[in-house]
């Protein structure tokens, strides 16, 4: 009696909603750093999950089907288990999915990386609430790949300690060629299969990967694992103390959460400080380049200066740059990577400074 009232309620049409979101929630409370030994781990774990029950769940369908044939009596455990096996995978791809988009959410910027987050969230959602719909192993390889993809493009550079487009590549055979593998391993053993039946398939999968790619080579794909924790316009950037002290101008009184100079009086020069956060292992150069909006729309870059950044500090790695005299207008500065990849983005205004200098105060980081 128990056991069907389980059941009943298992089969319930908003169970996939029930279990996605679990898995979101059980993600938030147990995932700390994107470097984090045991939270790779844990997602490593999950990842193996997923796949060994899309195979399963196709080995046993294929299974309980020859067995119906055959007139045989039983189905045997895996046929049992199968109507569980779903269940199972929107849990881990829920969980796979909440911990992938906080990492890249950290390291996106809407302006340029946010189309690759939209299209993470909108795979992964059309999962979980039509994949009784349209259930079938070439769009479950496509979902396998792209969680693969998703977490291979930040752990390489956290075991390897490099961030380049080599690294990214080797990253992405491997998720095509892992999703092919597990297709391989549904159709081994079983009557009549073929390497045919594989890329059938199979290749959406790989496209899906190449689509990504390209999407790389747009610098559309979230610089992950760097993430800017903070950053800001300041009138003045000093050391002190093992920290930074950073002044800006006062605020009115009603702008508590005033920490940095949105609005900057005067020509200069101007502070941009920022934090940018890098697993322990990783060790290379950011950039922030500045940019003036044009009289066209446009935003031209004045300077592109660099800063050697070295990982492992969980406030972010600190620095500034310094630009000398500042034309009025509308200011941004692009925090980005060697090869031009969005860290984040800061945008400021500055105007011309009229009548007194303006009451300035400062905090430290």
């Amino acid at each position: 009696m128990v056991i069907a009232r389980i059941r009943s309620l298992i089969s319930h049409p908003f169970m996939p909603a029930v279990f996605f979101f679990s898995g979101v929630t059980f993600d938030s409370f147990t995932l700390t750093q994107i470097d984090s030994l045991l939270d790779d781990l844990i997602l490593l774990g999950y990842l193996a999950l997923v796949g060994l029950l899309i195979v399963l769940t196709f080995r046993a369908e294929r299974i309980e089907a020859r067995q119906v044939e055959a007139g045989a009596g039983g189905v045997g455990l895996a046929g049992r288990l199968r109507p569980y096996y779903p269940m199972a995978i929107h849990f881990f791809l829920g969980s796979l999915f909440s911990a992938q988009s906080i990492f890249y959410l950290k390291s996106a910027s809407w302006s340029t990386t946010g189309l690759f987050l939209v299209v993470l969230v909108a795979l992964l959602l059309a999962n979980e609430f039509l994949l009784e719909r349209v259930y079938s192993l070439r769009l479950l390889a496509c979902l396998y790949a792209l969680v693969c993809f998703s977490f291979i493009t930040f752990f390489l550079p956290v075991v390897t300690g490099l961030m380049n487009t080599a690294v990214f590549l080797i990253g992405a055979g491997l998720s095509a060629g892992i999703a092919v593998g597990l297709v391989h391993l549904v159709h081994r053993g079983t009557e009549g299969w073929s390497r045919r039946d594989v890329w059938w398939h199979g290749a959406p999968a790989v496209l899906l990967v190449s689509v990504l790619v390209g999407f790389y080579f747009l610098n559309w794909i979230p610089p992950v694992p760097l993430s800017m924790k903070r950053g800001g316009v300041y009138h003045q950037v000093a050391r002190e103390d093992g920290g930074y002290r950073l002044t800006f101008e006062q605020g009115a009184w009603y702008q508590v959460w005033k920490r940095s100079d949105d609005l900057f009086h005067g020509e200069g020069p101007a502070y941009c400080f920022t934090a940018v956060y890098a697993p322990v292992r990783l060790h290379g150069t950011i950039y922030h380049r500045w940019q003036h909006r044009q009289s066209n729309g446009d935003f031209a870059q004045t300077d592109r200066i660099g800063m050697t950044i070295s990982g492992g500090r969980e406030g972010g790695f600190r620095g500034y740059t310094v630009k000398q005299r500042l034309a009025p207008g509308d200011w941004r500065v692009d925090v980005e990577t060697a090869d031009g990849r969005i860290i984040g983005r800061i945008g400021f205004r500055v105007e011309p400074q009229e009548g007194a200098r303006p009451a300035l105060e400062s905090v430290t980081d």
